[in-house]
């Protein structure tokens, strides 16, 4: 009889965040590709038209396929609450903080849930979040406290972290995340470029116009290194332009300067990488990084602000710009230092792409199945 790693993939049917989607599609197809001999994967999903069709178009190989009887904003109000009607038992294994969080027997049963928290926002920057949304993760992390067998998180200092905010921390376990598998510069890249509007040789950032983000010591950093070149931001949300302009001029950078653009598909972000020059990350959240791990990935230098989490993920694939109270000069000066000369760019960027090797899908699958394990 084969041993059943069940994973619940809700963000892979009603994906209610792009880098959430991302990483539970690409950890279940490499928890088939490294599947133990006598363990198959199986998954639990939320329920929604033409569910089987989503889920084995982007997972192939599952043994099995658990349909609930909610949609999904019904499960998560279901499972926070502690009502999980006919998940059944095994070993359960959730991308995220979603999970049929409820007592069970791990020793007799060998029942097991693992749960996933890639960020601390609702902890660190609730405010610039929906009540509800804060609610949430709060109360999941509780149910996660009191069942989960384990509470996975990307970096150590993710571990610390949330070590001080839940009791339970030696159930905590790290296993970093990456970039999507196969994220390369597409072949087609300066005709993508030139398809969003952006010029070739600029300065790239990710991130909202919210505080936490930080765009505004970017900025600061741009005008002040003395950097004559063209600027863009990704990752910007609906509406958030004429804000993220705001920022922009009030650093001393002309509008005429600035690109803002949304959320981009994979190949069309491979693509805007390529033709950055250095990428800048200002942001000390206690989230996990992922436009820094596919700057790695793609070997594009990098300039971050020095955080817990950046220590954790750069080591020395970039400049760590140090935790002064001037962010923005910190990383000005940061910035000057990896643009100093051709050598100095060309040496971030061998780097960078070295750093980027140490992230995977599949070394995370592997551990994922030796963390069950060891369960």
């Amino acid at each position: 009889m084969s041993a059943v790693l069940r994973v619940v993939l809700d963000q892979v049917v009603s994906p209610t965040d792009a880098d959430l989607a991302m990483a539970s599609r690409e950890l279940a197809r490499a928890l088939v590709a490294s599947t133990p001999s006598g363990c198959e994967v199986a998954a639990i999903v939320p329920s929604g038209a033409d569910v089987a069709g989503t889920v084995e178009g982007a997972v192939q190989g599952l043994a099995s396929l658990a349909r609930m009887p909610l949609a999904r904003r019904e499960l998560a109000a279901s499972w926070q609450l502690g009502v999980a009607p006919g998940v059944g038992g095994g070993m359960i294994h959730s991308p995220t903080l979603l999970a049929p969080l409820v007592k069970h027997d791990r020793v007799h049963d060998h029942d097991q849930t693992v749960v996933t928290l890639w960020d601390l926002d609702a902890w660190e920057r609730p405010e610039e979040l929906a009540r509800g949304a804060v609610t949430w993760h709060k109360a999941m992390l509780k149910r996660a406290v009191k069942h989960a067998d384990a509470v996975v998180v990307p970096t150590h200092a993710h571990a610390a972290r949330l070590a001080d905010i839940a009791p339970d921390g030696d159930r905590i376990r790290v296993i970093a995340g990456a970039a999507p598998a196969g994220f390369r510069v597409p072949t087609d890249e300066v005709g993508r470029r030139r398809s969003l509007g952006l010029p070739e040789g600029f300065l790239l950032v990710a991130g909202s116009a919210a505080r936490s983000a930080r765009l505004a010591d970017a900025f600061t950093a741009i005008a002040r290194a003395g950097a004559d070149l063209p600027v863009v931001v990704i990752d910007a949300r609906e509406g958030e332009e004429p804000a993220v302009l705001d920022l922009a001029a009030a650093a001393g950078l002309a509008e005429a300067r600035l690109h803002v653009r949304g959320s981009l598909e994979d190949a069309d972000r491979a693509a805007v990488l390529a033709g950055a020059v250095v990428f800048l990350a200002p942001s000390q959240a206690s989230a996990f990084p992922w436009r820094m791990v596919e700057a790695l990935t793609i070997g594009l230098p990098i300039v971050a602000a020095d955080s817990d989490v950046h220590r954790d993920v750069l080591l020395d694939g970039g400049v760590l710009a140090g935790a002064d109270d001037d962010l923005g000069e910190a990383m000005a000066a940061a910035l000057a230092q990896v643009l100093g000369s051709t050598a100095a760019v060309e040496r971030y960027t061998v780097l960078a792409g070295d750093r980027g090797r140490a992230f995977s899908w599949r070394s995370a699958a592997e551990r994922v199945w030796q963390l069950h394990a060891d369960l």
